[in-house]
């Protein structure tokens, strides 16, 4: 059904058919799928219990042209405010395609942010991905810093990866695509055999997935953390590749955090 330039009714209709059983998936703009409909949302469906699936495309700075007004910062944290949710950030098309696939079966209200152009691949055709579990990219017992990621920055931080490597630093990379549940267990195992934590996401780290991972660690594995996102300030009108270094997306400035987390560990 197109519902036109009306996200609130298109949340409202999309509550309505749920209601009748239907298995709904809301489709709009990262901006328009949060922001215009929040209390749609979560008074027609999350509060009365219904399950709606929602998906919100060019998150974050791949809004690019479509500057700060349509450029979703907080998206997410949006949808993790809310009581029993399922918030999603999927690296590719191939992980998104299996995610979609497991929402059917997954009641309440859940959020994906997604790419919707210039995906750069990351995971072959046809990979699974349990929702709620992270996925780890490369370890190793000599591993000094974890880089939890996900979206875009799974290939930003995988470059910081490559950077460190050659530096002689070992580090772990873990793809946290499910935000809420967010997989504690992993974290915390993560937090003891590397002793320090580096995040980056395409989002406000005050109100995403460092946060998130912040609270796991403080409350159960305290070490060294650093985020790497947005720090709290609107989105600007640039192409991505300006946007990213605009707001320090890039893989320099993970592994400049992944070394500034090991000097803490140290000290």
């Amino acid at each position: 059904f197109e519902a036109g330039i009306a996200e609130g009714n298109a949340a409202a209709v999309s509550a309505g058919l749920a209601a009748t059983g239907k298995k709904v998936f809301f489709h709009s703009f990262g901006t328009f799928s949060s922001r215009r409909c929040y209390d749609q949302i979560y008074m027609s469906a999350a509060y009365a219990g219904l399950t709606v699936h929602v998906l919100g495309s060019d998150a974050g700075v791949t809004a690019a042209f479509n500057g700060g007004t349509h450029m979703p910062l907080e998206d997410a944290a949006m949808y993790l405010s809310i009581p029993e949710t399922t918030v999603l950030d999927p690296a590719d098309y191939d992980q998104l395609a299996s995610i979609t696939r497991q929402l059917v079966n997954v009641e309440g209200v859940s959020y994906t942010r997604f790419v919707r152009k210039g995906v750069i691949q990351v995971y072959g055709e046809g990979s699974e991905f349990e929702i709620g579990k992270g996925v780890v990219l490369h370890e190793s017992d000599k591993d000094v810093c974890t880089i939890i990621t996900s979206g875009i920055m799974v290939d930003e931080s995988l470059k910081a990866y490559e950077t460190l490597q050659a530096e002689g630093i070992s580090v772990r990379v873990i793809d946290m695509f499910t935000w809420k549940p967010i997989d504690a267990e992993l974290i915390e195992k993560c937090a003891k055999e590397t002793g320090a934590i580096v995040t980056a996401e395409n989002h406000n780290i005050l109100t995403g997935l460092g946060s998130m991972v912040a609270k796991v660690v403080t409350e159960g594995t305290p070490v060294p953390m650093e985020r790497v996102g947005i720090n709290d300030e609107f989105g600007e009108v640039g192409p991505e590749s300006y946007l990213r270094e605009r707001f320090n997306l890039t893989a320099a400035n993970i592994a400049e955090h992944a070394k500034r987390a090991i000097a803490r560990k140290a000290k």
